[in-house]
């Protein structure tokens, strides 16, 4: 979707210059706001005609758990008056790419077909970051199709040691 992306950073770098006092404060209510916007009966009210931009304002303000600071009721009445709305989970993504980017840091995704407790993830963050060559904020998902072994995704780079990417290697090796 290079278009959202396109669509997308102008509102991630406007809300990053204005935030740079408390960005995480910001990636907190922004985040929340993305996650609001997700909502595919949110989008189609925001969609219909007859919906206000003060009504979609209200109902996206009056969903979200954490009190919006002013900063984040304008930023959110600017897209909604811009017709933005859909954009807004590809706002914080690349919002918190920017917030990333600034302290040394890169967003990884652990995927793993076994719960990794506390000190194994410890390990494999220190070698992944020894890997990647920078600081990673990992979380982690079960995806049980792995069988074994991790896969990580770290932007546009994945590193897949699972059993299941392995038994895929043998399957081209042995039909070649």
């Amino acid at each position: 979707m290079a278009e959202l992306a396109t669509i997308a950073r102008p509102y991630a770098e406007a809300l990053f210059k204005a935030t740079q006092a408390d960005l995480s404060a910001a990636a907190v209510w922004l985040d929340e706001l993305a996650e609001v916007a997700r909502n595919s009966q949110l989008q189609q009210f925001a969609g219909n005609p007859n919906s206000s931009n003060t009504q979609v304002f209200d109902l996206v303000a009056g969903v979200i758990k954490a009190a919006l600071p002013e900063q984040g009721k304008n930023f959110l009445r600017t897209v909604i008056d811009n017709g933005r709305l859909a954009a807004l989970p590809e706002i914080a993504a690349q919002f918190r790419a920017l917030k990333n980017a600034q302290g040394g840091f890169s967003d990884a995704v652990v995927y793993s077909a076994f719960p990794i407790d506390a000190a194994a993830l410890a390990e494999v963050a220190a070698s992944l970051e020894k890997r990647f060559g920078r600081k990673l904020n990992l979380s982690v998902e079960l995806d049980a199709e792995l069988i074994g072994g991790i896969r990580v995704v770290v932007g546009d780079e994945v590193l897949d040691t699972s059993v299941k990417a392995r038994l895929e290697q043998m399957k081209v090796a042995l039909s070649a």
